[in-house]
């Protein structure tokens, strides 16, 4: 899952949902947060977690700090939000790796 997160461009993002789905777990959204939550040290930095957001296209983190820090990096990454704090998905949702990436991942697996 983190290898896919990493996959996500600057300026992109992706839902809970999408990444979960990609990995052939279509109902796997809430495990995709929990793995996310669970990032420490050096994955802080290293997986771009800012980047995977909530269908609704909000951040979602329980801590407010956290979803404020998140928002910070997406913008700093160049996504704009709405004035009620929403993302466009329609026109930042990232497409997903290509299908070669996805076979080969899958097949890891």
């Amino acid at each position: 899952m983190y290898r896919l997160v990493r996959r996500v461009p600057r300026g992109k993002v992706v839902t809970y949902g999408q990444v979960a789905a990609i990995l052939g777990q279509p109902r796997g959204a809430r495990a995709v947060g929990v793995a996310l939550g669970a990032l420490r040290g050096s994955l802080v930095e290293s997986v771009p977690w800012q980047r995977v957001i909530n269908a609704a296209g909000r951040c979602t983190h329980r801590d407010g700090f956290w979803a404020d820090i998140q928002r910070e990096r997406l913008e700093e990454d160049g996504v704009r939000f709405d004035a009620d704090g929403r993302v466009d998905l329609k026109t930042t949702r990232w497409a997903g790796p290509r299908r070669e990436w996805r076979t080969r991942l899958c097949s890891e697996i």
